[in-house]
């Protein structure tokens, strides 16, 4: 039985789908306005690993991810410049240019890391009157009030608001302790917020500012967008939603109270899942902090990306994992053996009977590939696992296993003439030398191993 820990509970629970056999999931995708850090990225390895772990337990599985290119403010109490905006300001673009160009550099970061495409991609910019609908549902249900600059809505209207982050919305008085402007108390949350100044590009008519007796031009609000397209497309209560652990104090809280007013169905969501942060020098990493990694810097530096993957699994995706340099290196070494132990089983090996089982009950306890990589380890030392089966926990790994190079590798001239170099400096056992030739080599994108029958090169 698969199990997962469910953050609404707090708690590993059994799951089991809504629906026979078939599970619903949304997970949040980027706000495209730059690259997707590493930090991001772990999350979406996380829920490849999740969407990968139920395909192998016969499940089958309507994936959604959408796309923010609007509505998501520099700041999450409602505050601050859109970032899309903020990102147009930034390259001399268009809203719509940063837009396209950052989702097809994620999808490709996506690509890169071997993470499966989703069923369906939404973007909120392509979802607009859904969400004007829904903002229209929620006032006529008497859950809004309007201010100067928005429709809000009034969470002192649930008595459950903040159940998935345990909040006390008791102890935040109007005023006591935050500054929280025209709104009526602090957690209330923008649905559609005004156009005031008339220098957005991304802005839409909505017929909402009744009480000026007139139709408000504005733009939705980040955690609207969410649930006006998970409902479209999962409908009004589905298997697993998943994100960030830092969605869950006001994204994700924000959009179980508006979904969960409008329907009227409790639980909206039956499995909440979250993936912790990867950290530098003890902080998260983070574009607002400025001292976030792309993919795309780790490649420049001739690093697989499948290494960085690699990296990821080694760690529980509710632990956080602090990155650094050497761990990324020692991880790209971890692979290429990885593969070069799966490379040489024998044709003839039989997989022993308690090695399938093992696999499989560490990755269905709540995703445990750490000790599922474990096991794979010693199955390969011990001489106990068919290529067959390799290849078939590389369902759920996702390192592109059946994929090991065995033609021989197109070796530049410069390169050679390294190798040729090295192989007479470890012939007089200049060790120094023989070092300083490989980082040479690597320099031009190849890996040397050194074997019994002489030097392997990889690219």
């Amino acid at each position: 039985m698969l199990k997962l820990y469910n953050t609404l509970a707090r708690q590993k629970q059994d799951f089991k789908p809504l629906h026979d056999n078939t599970v619903g999931l949304y997970t949040c995708g980027p706000t495209v306005y730059n690259y997707a850090h590493i930090g991001n990225l772990r999350t979406y390895v996380f829920e490849d690993i999740l969407v990968r772990v139920l395909k192998y337990n016969g499940y089958k599985v309507n994936h959604v991810i959408n796309i923010t290119d609007v509505g998501h403010l520099t700041d999450d109490a409602d505050q601050g410049e859109d970032k899309m905006e903020s990102g147009a300001k930034r390259e001399g673009k268009t809203a719509h240019e940063i837009a396209e160009f950052y989702t097809n550099a994620f999808k490709e970061d996506m690509a890169d890391l071997n993470i499966l495409e989703p069923n369906t991609w939404c973007k909120a910019t392509d979802h607009i009157q859904e969400q004007i609908d829904l903002v229209q549902n929620l006032t006529d249900k008497g859950y809004t009030y309007e201010t100067s600059d928005g429709i809000y809505f009034d969470t002192t209207k649930l008595d459950d608001y903040g159940k998935l982050a345990n909040l006390d919305k008791q102890d935040l008085k109007a005023g006591a302790r935050v500054d929280i402007g025209e709104k009526k108390n602090p957690h209330d949350f923008a649905l559609w917020k005004f156009s005031l100044d008339g220098r957005r590009q991304m802005e839409w008519p909505a017929p909402f500012g009744a009480s000026q007796g007139q139709t408000r031009t504005g733009f939705p609000g980040w955690h609207i967008e969410c649930s006006a397209m998970s409902m479209k497309y999962l409908g009004e209560q589905f298997d697993i939603h998943c994100g960030g652990i830092d969605h869950v104090q006001v994204h994700h809280t924000n959009e179980i109270a508006q979904t969960e007013a409008v329907t009227g169905k409790k639980p909206w969501v039956n499995f909440w899942l979250h993936g912790e942060f990867l950290v530098v020098d003890n902080g998260k990493m983070a574009k607002s902090e400025n001292n976030f990694l792309t993919l795309k810097t780790l490649k420049t530096k001739n690093l697989d990306p499948l290494a960085y993957r690699y990296f990821l699994l080694q760690a529980h995706y509710r632990k956080q994992l602090a990155f650094s340099w050497e761990a990324l290196e020692s991880a790209d070494a971890g692979l290429k053996n990885l593969k070069k132990h799966i490379k040489n089983i024998e044709s003839n090996t039989q997989t022993d009977e308690h090695v399938e089982a093992e696999f499989l009950d560490a990755v269905n306890d709540d995703l445990n590939i750490p000790e599922a990589l474990a096991v794979l380890w010693t199955a390969l030392k011990n001489k106990s696992i068919s290529l067959k089966t390799a290849i078939e926990f590389d369902k759920i790994l996702g390192l592109n296993l059946h994929d090991i190079e065995k033609k021989e590798v197109d070796i530049p001239v410069e390169v050679q003439e390294l190798l040729d170099k090295r192989t007479k400096a470890r012939e007089e056992k200049d060790w120094v030398e023989s070092d300083r030739l490989r980082d040479e080599i690597k320099k031009h994108g190849f890996g040397v191993e050194d074997m019994d029958e002489g030097q392997k090169v990889t690219k």
